[in-house]
């Protein structure tokens, strides 16, 4: 279902588009959007990266295992490695970030999974070797049956933040990540 093209969107994801600002995220969510046919969720398989674009390299996706109750990473186009100096590839999500940061995304990344459920942050988006990184950040369920979540796909578009003047840490003036979820749609 493409988004913009004279088919309107189910409500929900309506609103989650329309509270996306970057063209790139836009572009990410019209592809979920549009392969997941008259499924409630696509599939990993069914993500094209030709119509992401040059956008990919904002694009990022972990793998849910259930019985773990945990993810594993599976794609980080090449700016988010940038932003974390090395890539999410195959690791396990509670080895590749700190404890105080797997605190705070892994419950995200569970409840879009799980509900599941659209997410979108704005704000400060990393903070990571004195750099802060303000920006928007979109998180979407995948399902190879179509109907049980068992992946997210997402994306995070961010530009570096002015840095302090003076002694203070850089970041702290900023605006931390606000974040909200939007409830999946029926297909």
């Amino acid at each position: 279902m493409p988004v913009g093209h004279g088919i309107s969107p189910p409500m929900s994801f309506g609103i989650f588009f329309d509270s996306i600002q970057s063209e790139a995220l836009r572009v990410l969510a019209a592809q979920w959007a549009a392969v997941r046919g008259d499924r409630r969720m696509p599939a990993f398989r069914d993500i094209d990266p030709v119509g992401i674009g040059r956008h990919l390299r904002y694009v990022w996706a972990w793998k849910y295992d259930r019985a773990a109750d945990g993810f594993t990473g599976r794609l980080a186009g090449e700016e988010i490695d940038r932003a974390f100096g090395k890539s999410l590839r195959g690791a396990k999500m509670a080895e590749f970030y700190t404890p105080d940061v797997y605190a705070i995304v892994f419950p995200r990344h569970r409840r879009v999974v799980t509900e599941p459920a659209f997410f979108h942050g704005t704000g400060m988006v990393f903070a990571r070797m004195g750099y802060t990184m303000g920006g928007e950040r979109i998180a979407m369920p995948l399902s190879e049956d179509g109907s049980a979540g068992d992946g997210i796909l997402g994306g995070t578009y961010y530009t570096a933040l002015p840095q302090a003047t003076d002694d203070r840490p850089p970041g702290l003036d900023f605006t931390r990540e606000q974040v909200a979820f939007f409830p999946l749609d029926p297909a």
